[in-house]
C-alpha cells in the first residue's frame, strides 16, 4: 500500500517527505522499529524520485533531439 501511495506522489512531494524522513533519521531519537521502517521509506522515496528525474531527462532530451 506504501509504494502505491509513493507511486502516485509527484516529485515535489516525493522530495518533502523524504526531506522529512532524513530530518527525522538524523536527530536520532526515533526507535530502532521505528527507524528501520523510517529507512524502508526513505529508500523507496529516493527510487521514485530518481525515477521521475531519470523521465525527466529522457523527455528533455526527445525535446531537444527534436528540435534539432
Amino acid at each position: 500500500m506504501a509504494d502505491a501511495q509513493i507511486a502516485e506522489m509527484s516529485f515535489e512531494t516525493a522530495m518533502a517527505e523524504l526531506e522529512q524522513v532524513v530530518t527525522q533519521l538524523e536527530r536520532g531519537d526515533v526507535a530502532l522499529d521505528a527507524s528501520i521502517t523510517l529507512y524502508e521509506r526513505g529508500a523507496a522515496l529516493r527510487a521514485h524520485c530518481e525515477a521521475k528525474l531519470r523521465s525527466a531527462e529522457e523527455k528533455v532530451a526527445a525535446i531537444t533531439l527534436n528540435a534539432d
